[in-house]
């Protein structure tokens, strides 16, 4: 029915056709996170289970599953955030400063991240 020789989207005038880093920094962030939170919920339902072998299955051993649930999810899911989100910025801002959008500044952002956030650890 239709002509396929027209774009798909109507972009305005010099508009590029691809989402630039700080567009897709939004979907970086927030996957992030709710992996975090799957992973970690995942991982906070096996340690309860594991903490709570000897209790017999009552409204204590379930609510202790539950706040170990929810306390390894949103752990997980801040730490990867955060680092999402560290990653991002540095990303944007090494894009903006080379002016250029290339893998160095993926390996760059990646490199500056790992770097600050193990600077705060003890080895």
């Amino acid at each position: 029915f239709f002509p396929q020789d027209t774009d798909e989207f109507i972009l305005p005038t010099g508009a590029n056709k691809t989402r630039g880093r700080f567009e897709l920094a939004f979907f970086t962030i927030g996957g992030c996170c709710m992996t975090g939170a799957a992973f970690g919920a995942l991982n906070g339902l096996r340690l309860g289970l594991k903490e709570t072998q000897n209790m017999a299955w009552s409204k204590p051993r379930n609510v202790q599953i539950l706040n170990m649930v929810t306390r390894q999810g949103a752990l997980w899911a801040n730490t990867l955030g955060s680092l999402a989100l560290l990653y991002s910025a540095f990303g944007v801002i090494i894009e903006k400063t080379r002016g250029a959008e290339d893998d160095l500044n993926t390996i760059a952002a990646g490199t500056l991240t790992g770097m600050l956030y193990k600077s705060t650890g003890t080895v």
